[in-house]
């Protein structure tokens, strides 16, 4: 596996999503995909950030119930609906632009796999995308890297 490089397991066949795709369509991608997370490209394939799964239950962590209390069989809300469906609003109509992540761990192609598996272990990430200047040319999964050991 020493010698063995990024380029040499990485797919070239990248799920990408743009920057003004909204939280809705990020969603229904990662789904239909059966993906956990994707890099997020500008109209040259160039790499602005990277979109997980667990950015969107971070988005959805802030949208809490209003909280209430029952009183003579009526309820009473302890903070106004009003906010609550500004905030609700806001986070189906964000923009994966505004919950990805911009700073981004990256691999070159000629990087070696010894490398690649020490960034994503000592970062605790899932997927490495593989740039040439900073052009997606692939990724490497967890998964590619298993993959490659066993092969080896």
């Amino acid at each position: 596996m020493d010698e063995m490089t990024a380029a040499d397991i990485m797919q070239t066949d990248v799920v990408t999503i743009k920057q003004d795709a909204s939280v809705q369509e990020l969603a229904e991608l990662l789904a239909e995909k059966k993906i956990s997370g994707v890099p997020v490209v500008d109209e040259d394939n160039r790499m602005v950030g990277i979109v997980s799964e667990g950015d969107l239950v971070a988005l959805d962590a802030d949208i809490h119930f209003p909280h209430y209390i029952q009183f003579l069989d009526s309820v009473i809300f302890l903070e106004s609906m009003k906010k609550f469906d500004e905030r609700l609003r806001k986070a189906a109509a964000a923009e994966v632009g505004q919950i990805m992540t911009t700073e981004v761990e990256t691999v070159r192609r000629e990087t070696p796999l010894t490398e690649t598996a020490t960034l994503m272990t000592d970062n605790k990430i899932n997927r490495l995308p593989v740039v040439e200047g900073d052009v997606l040319v692939g990724i490497v999964t967890r998964a590619d890297l298993v993959k490659a050991m066993a092969g080896s």
